[in-house]
């Protein structure tokens, strides 16, 4: 995008919202972040549960698969943290089906909530940072909903629970 082009469009944003016309889409790509967490996700029931559920308190959003082998392996870690964390919320995204992240749990349990995003998943994963969709993704937002950290790969559970002793 050229200047001409980023100026035009940052000034058509700021116009909708300060008029509170400003539509999803333009939303979406003018703050993704923003757009993120004003979604929602199905749970296992197949209810919608909207990410702002979540405001207000620190928040660990872990984009994971079944089939992602890291994946599974930091959940037992992400899952230590969210017991010890309790002020804050964890929820895990499923980058896969419904039907795949029933089994999987008949294996592995968690006890923070799991969402399922489906493979569209990936694309939203992109537009919060993660350029190429690699899995596992995890973001870190501050009570104030703003994107503090994120972690591309596994995490290291020490690493993290030093940050996250910091908030």
């Amino acid at each position: 995008m050229n200047r001409r082009d980023f100026l035009r469009q940052a000034s058509l944003v700021a116009a909708a919202a300060a008029v509170g016309t400003l539509p999803v889409a333009a939303m979406a790509e003018a703050d993704p972040v923003r757009a993120f967490l004003a979604g929602s996700y199905p749970d296992l029931n197949g209810n919608d549960v909207p990410l702002s559920s979540y405001a207000g308190r620190p928040l660990v959003v872990n984009f994971w698969a079944t089939w992602c082998a890291p994946c599974v392996k930091e959940m037992p870690d992400l899952d230590a943290l969210s017991k010890k964390y309790k002020e804050m919320n964890f929820v895990g995204i499923a980058i896969d089906t419904r039907a795949n992240v029933d089994r999987f749990l008949q294996k592995v349990q968690v006890s923070y909530p799991l969402l399922v995003a489906g493979h569209g998943g990936i694309e939203v994963m992109k537009k919060l940072g993660n350029r190429h969709g690699g899995l596992p993704y995890t973001i870190i937002f501050g009570a104030d909903s703003n994107k503090l950290r994120d972690i591309l790969g596994q995490v290291d559970p020490a690493d993290l629970d030093t940050y996250l002793a910091k908030l």
